[in-house]
């Protein structure tokens, strides 16, 4: 019987992981997550793999540098990725400059079979061979190899220690170019807020932050290729229309600050049945009474709800989600499916990409499964937030050709 014919193309692994708890307990949940993280590599055998983390070093980053320096060394000399023989990791670790922190990480593998991958050098504007394994963190605002800023104060003037903000690297491999973007945008300060209008101001605020890295990305500075936005955009459900759809059949007791009179407290009863709690709101207070609604059917009946990629629609595509909300899951290491009564479960965590992006995932000449979108450690504790990855081919030649060792390639239009 003849053997199984090599898959065409090259695999591809995405992933996009909050890690802001891993470090709070690392005898536990950070040994859960590498080890279900190793098995999604294996699982899915990508010769070029990206992993894009937000919040690394917890809240406590000064107190977490050495976890931090364990995860790394765990992630490059792993016998789970031993045949991937080069690469590039990237880490904000210079918490002391708040003007520009971001407490963004971004790892690259090569596995030893890929041959001939060129990453560019934004200063010089060309590409260069990557050979080896190297490690920059103090030094990225004088990086070539990337572009990094963190979003501008008055996007979000509540926050003064805000750590929002993204890093752009460019890589060509089998002669095709395209971008990486690793993003973290800005959370829901107040459920109370966030439900007082629809959509939310929240969503304006992220709406903003995502146009400033979209038209970043695509300005006049450097040619334009095919690119991938993965992160933590901390998109979230339209709180009002949800509460409206869960609570339709309640009456609603406002309970206000004793020495502001601003809303503090938002309790849905039910009419009859002994006026039973159905729903309570805080600032950071979601507590609903059957979570079951957010897991039946991995919680797809309110995807109806997430629409604050609609406005991106004409620059930026997604694939169909299919699975659970990726926030905010239990910090129990023993709880793996239950969310925490803190914010409205949402898919924070995504991978997007522009249109040009997705004319280079190859598609199946067959049944094969060869895209696949979905989330990683569904029965397992993974944090607060679930990895989420997006595996695929790319054809040899695919997209816009590389302009490297001085040759100049053939060039498709976007």
């Amino acid at each position: 019987m003849a053997g199984k014919a090599a898959a065409p193309g090259v695999g591809i692994l995405l992933v996009t992981a909050n890690v802001g708890t891993l470090f709070d307990d690392t005898e536990n949940l950070q040994k859960n997550w590498l080890r279900e993280f190793y098995q999604t590599v294996h699982a899915q055998k990508p010769q070029f793999l990206s992993l894009h983390c937000q919040e690394v070093g917890g809240k406590n980053y000064e107190a977490s540098m050495a976890h931090v320096d364990k995860l790394v060394k765990d992630l490059l000399s792993s016998d789970a990725m031993k045949e991937f023989n080069r690469a590039r990791v990237y880490l904000d670790e210079n918490y002391k400059s708040q003007e520009n922190f971001t407490a963004l990480g971004s790892f690259y593998f090569l596995h030893e079979s890929l041959k001939n991958v060129y990453q560019y050098d934004f200063k010089a504007k060309k590409y260069r061979k990557v050979t080896g394994k190297e490690i920059y963190s103090d030094t990225l605002e004088s990086t070539p190899m990337l572009e990094k800023e963190k979003f501008p104060q008055e996007f979000f003037p509540e926050s003064k220690s805000s750590r929002k903000g993204f890093i752009r690297t460019r890589w060509c491999i089998t002669d095709c170019a395209f971008d990486l973007v690793n993003i973290h945008l800005f959370h829901d300060a107040s459920n109370v807020i966030a439900w007082e209008s629809s959509p939310s101001i929240y969503s304006g605020i992220r709406q903003k932050a995502l146009s400033y890295v979209l038209n970043s990305v695509t300005d006049h500075r450097f040619e334009k290729v095919p690119f991938f936005v993965f992160g933590d955009f901390n998109f979230r459900l339209d709180l009002k229309s949800v509460v409206e759809t869960l609570c339709a059949k309640t009456t609603m007791q406002t309970v206000h600050a004793a020495d502001t009179n601003a809303v503090d407290k938002l309790v849905f009863r039910e009419s009859e049945n002994d006026r039973k709690v159905v729903l309570q709101i805080e600032k950071k207070l979601f507590e609903y009474f059957n979570q079951e609604v957010f897991r039946d059917n991995n919680g797809t009946a309110l995807l109806e709800f997430d629409k604050e990629l609609s406005v991106f629609k004409d620059r930026l595509y997604e694939l169909d989600i299919t699975f659970p909300p990726s926030y905010p899951y239990s910090e129990d290491s023993s709880q793996g499916k239950q969310y925490m009564n803190t914010r409205c479960p949402a898919w924070c965590d995504r991978i997007l990409m522009s249109h040009s992006a997705k004319e280079l995932l190859l598609k199946s000449e067959n049944d094969e499964r060869i895209v696949l979108y979905d989330h990683i450690g569904p029965n397992i504790c993974m944090g607060d937030h679930k990895p989420v990855f997006l595996s695929f081919r790319v054809a040899t030649g695919a997209g816009k050709r590389c302009q490297h060792n001085e040759k100049i390639y053939r060039e498709t239009t976007l």
